[in-house]
């Protein structure tokens, strides 16, 4: 009876494939195609999919072809998917005026300036944050993030400006504000997670010095996270105008944000010949509907040229310093 009931000997036995041999289920494979074999699935999937992406472009695409149609064709509602009276005055109007030109020239110079000294101090503060053996950075770090809750206002932030002789600079534009904290948090976060300690005992040991090893070796590997900070800082101070309205007096100062704001108001409110002239009245209004579609246009599309180009470091660097390696 043992011995019909022992186990047959180990040469008999059926080998399991191990290693590189065995056989790999394709378990993603075959959810896959449990999805696809859902056509339910599918259809809500695609639709909402379609749904979304025309939400996001028809705005933008409808004040393109606004900005060259006639203003009476889209109050009529007129204007779907085609120009109606196809026009150019508008975008005639705006470059006519030499503090267009020199509203975009600002502009790039505010957005290069303060994109360079944000990004500089932010990577460095957060290395140096992320640095164990730096003392008392659980301090350092607390004084950054009360920032966030606890705010002087506009009065003592413009008093402190007028105190440090910043008035009607391009510093007033470009400091204040250089420092995100959270943006701070995220790279640090990237530093502590993407960086080990390893690595900088290696280099240690050859030779290099912390800021050797800073420039040489830490900011090569952080290449997705200097691109999102980048594209963050870009689109922030190219869109930004508060600052430039409360600390910037000298209009040929103005960033083009501020001028193709003053633009339209000045449109808006000015007519041809007077302001008790009908004609005069419906033109002047005519004009402003132009340029204020118009000035959308020409403001965002250096974003629309630079940011495409980015994107993909942008979802890197956003997903590197976001989860924990």
């Amino acid at each position: 009876m043992t011995d019909t009931l022992a186990a047959p000997p180990a040469s008999a036995r059926p080998s399991l494939p191990t290693g590189t041999d065995a056989p790999r289920r394709p378990a993603a494979r075959g959810r896959l195609r449990d999805r696809a074999s859902d056509p339910v699935f599918n259809f809500f999937a695609i639709g909402m999919l379609i749904v979304a992406i025309i939400a996001i472009l028809y705005p933008m695409y409808f004040i393109v072809i606004a900005s060259v149609s006639e203003p009476s064709e889209i109050l009529n509602g007129n204007v779907w998917l085609w120009p109606q009276g196809f026009t150019l005055e508008g975008y005639a109007r705006i470059f006519s005026d030499a503090t267009i030109i020199r509203g975009f020239a600002n502009s790039v110079l505010y957005t290069v300036v303060g994109t360079a000294i944000s990004v500089t101090v932010i990577l460095c503060a957060a290395y140096a944050l992320s640095r164990k053996d730096l003392y008392g950075r659980t301090f350092f770090m607390l004084l950054f993030i009360i920032t966030m809750f606890i705010d002087g206002g506009l009065i003592a932030r413009y008093l402190v400006v007028r105190d440090l002789g910043m008035l009607d600079t391009i510093w007033a534009i470009v400091l204040p504000g250089a420092v995100g904290v959270w943006n701070l948090i995220i790279a640090r976060a990237f530093f502590e997670n993407n960086v080990p300690a390893e690595l900088r005992e290696a280099a240690q040991l050859d030779g290099a010095n912390d800021f050797r090893f800073f420039f040489r070796i830490v900011l090569p590997l952080s290449k997705p996270l200097i691109f999102l900070m980048i594209m963050i800082h870009l689109v922030a101070n190219w869109n930004a105008f508060f600052d430039a309205l409360i600390f910037l007096g000298d209009e040929s100062k103005y960033p083009l944000q501020l001028v193709l704001r003053n633009v339209l108001i000045q449109s808006e409110v000015s007519s041809a010949g007077g302001t008790g002239a009908l004609d005069s009245y419906a033109a002047a209004q005519r004009l402003g509907e132009l340029i204020k579609y118009g000035m959308i246009v020409v403001s965002t599309i250096p974003l629309l040229i630079v940011l495409p180009f980015m994107q993909k470091h942008f979802t890197k660097g956003a997903l590197l310093g976001a989860v924990k390696s």
